[in-house]
């Protein structure tokens, strides 16, 4: 059923929709699908590479455009879903993060499906400008793509005998990395944002260190030198 429905034609609207559904609620596993397809194409040459990664890309962006104007929209606490402590948790990294490195931020959000959620509708609500949206979104999109189909066609070489074993084998290996890419991801993410600590509380203190000195030298500019009582 899998290799006949990769060869019909509507697979790729029926994908479109899943990738564009992904962008704003994580309740599909894109990644899965596109290196599933990927490492069977490879053995059947269906379905077409290029034709995939152009839908996963246009859905992908849809979605992730859905999501920030939802989030410029109606905020982030309109549905319940919204209000759960973790979701809230994740809204309020997403918000740090993105005041202090939207870029970086967008980009590699794309690589952790909760956190690339909690971006979109964040950078909507917080009015981060949406020209520059779309373009940083764009090309996390296009090496997001090009990164599912990658894993999928080099995972389907192990097994040339047996293309849904390739598939199996893609998708779980998809998934490990998957794993080691989100927590280094966040890793870095908490390191950066100790860095950012550490600098606030240096700038804080020399701030602590300056102010006595402002103060006395204020003090003797309010004061009359020319008398000797000051």
């Amino acid at each position: 059923m899998l290799e006949h429905a990769a060869g019909q034609p509507w697979i790729y609207p029926v994908l479109l929709v899943f990738f564009f559904i992904d962008g704003f609620a994580t309740i599909l596993p894109s990644e899965t699908a596109i290196v599933g397809l990927s490492a069977l194409s490879l053995h059947s040459g269906e379905p077409n590479l290029w034709i995939l990664g152009g839908t996963a890309l246009v859905g992908a962006m849809a979605g992730d455009n859905m999501a920030y104007m939802l989030g410029r929209k109606i905020g982030l606490t309109r549905w319940k879903w919204m209000r759960r402590p973790k979701v809230q948790k994740m809204f309020a990294w997403a918000q740090y993060e993105l005041d202090k490195r939207g870029a970086v931020l967008i980009f590699t959000a794309r690589y952790i499906p909760w956190g690339r959620v909690a971006v979109n509708y964040v950078a909507g609500q917080t009015g981060f400008r949406h020209r520059t949206f779309f373009w940083l979104d764009a090309f996390a999109c296009i090496t997001w793509v090009g990164y599912s189909i990658g894993i999928g066609l080099l995972a389907g070489q192990w097994v040339h005998h047996n293309p849904l074993l390739g598939v199996g084998i893609a998708v779980a290996f998809a998934v490990v990395l998957g794993i080691v890419v989100d927590h280094a991801l966040r890793w870095w993410h908490k390191y950066l944002e100790k860095k950012d600590v550490a600098r606030e509380a240096a700038a804080s203190s020399e701030v602590k260190v300056a102010e006595p000195a402002d103060l006395s030298q204020k003090a003797v500019a309010g004061a009359d030198l020319s008398k000797p009582a000051g």
